[in-house]
């Protein structure tokens, strides 16, 4: 009788919140050690249900650094990165694309539909999603790139059908040309554009800590001048800083809230939404 209890008080407990997020809009961006990990990738996808089930339009965007690191160590190629930004030749290119959409887009969308026929997967290039443009424009043999324009169109289709979109961050320019971009940066400017209440990443990282070594420093709350302060500092450093920058970005947007959480935590999406305390760092304007 006390678990029927127990049941109860906590199904009273997550209405409200429940009731704050039913209609609401939220993006995610998957990537890190929970994408390797299968127990932890299972758990982000019930979460991800979940918040569709309750009446949350949910955008998953995924890079998949490990898996493209994995597969250039195959091919000899040497990963390399500037600012916590991946630089892009051709040859690395043509890779990122295969594994991201090829495989790590496809195999997300497998297990969702597992049970239930509600996800689609897609890339930048679908329906013309994303527009990219060079990242480094005094480099032409680099295909990093960033976003230029967003087509909400195919989006919004899905959202009118019941569907998750599932997006990998390839894109391509107006000649054609494709470009790997920033995960974090491709989910921000899909939040921009969908006014999205919530832009979540997921990372291998509690949030934004005082102590990039003790988690105990973590910081739940923040604006964005807070994170400014902390960036000037150098508190907040490395592969860090596209992701707040991205979330900086996306809350002077319109954007309602940006959250940095650790994606390793079992639940971790629907302990960051659904209760008051949160587990990673939310930030604010």
């Amino acid at each position: 009788m006390s678990n029927n209890f127990e049941s109860v008080r906590v199904l009273s407990d997550l209405l409200p919140f429940i009731q704050l997020c039913h209609g609401s809009t939220i993006v995610i961006k998957y990537g890190g050690s929970a994408m390797k990990d299968d127990y932890l990738k299972s758990k982000i996808i019930e979460d991800v249900l979940f918040l569709s089930y309750i009446g949350v339009k949910v955008v998953m965007v995924h890079g998949g650094g490990p898996m493209i690191n994995y597969w250039l160590k195959q091919m000899d190629i040497e990963p390399q990165f500037f600012n916590g930004i991946r630089v892009t030749d051709k040859k690395t290119m043509e890779l990122v694309e295969m594994v991201l959409v090829g495989k790590v887009n496809k195999n997300l969308v497998a297990l969702f539909n597992r049970s239930y026929n509600i996800a689609v997967g897609l890339s930048g290039k679908d329906a013309n999603l994303i527009t990219a443009s060079s990242f480094f424009t005094d480099q032409p043999n680099n295909y990093t790139g960033k976003v230029e324009k967003v087509n909400l169109e195919i989006i919004n289709l899905l959202f009118s059908g019941g569907y998750i979109p599932i997006i990998a961050s390839v894109a391509s320019d107006l000649d054609g040309q494709a470009y790997n971009i920033n995960a974090d940066s491709v989910a921000g400017a899909i939040a921009e554009s969908l006014n999205a209440d919530k832009l979540i990443l997921l990372t291998d990282t509690p949030g934004i800590m005082l102590d990039v070594n003790s988690p105990s420093t973590l910081i739940k709350n923040l604006n964005i001048q807070q994170v400014e302060n902390l960036k000037n500092q150098q508190i907040i450093f490395g592969g860090m800083m596209p992701k707040v920058d991205c979330c900086i970005k996306a809350l002077q947007n319109h954007v309602g809230s940006a959250h940095i959480i650790n994606g390793n935590i079992k639940h971790a999406l629907l302990l960051e939404v659904l209760t008051s305390s949160g587990i990673g760092s939310k930030l604010v304007i």
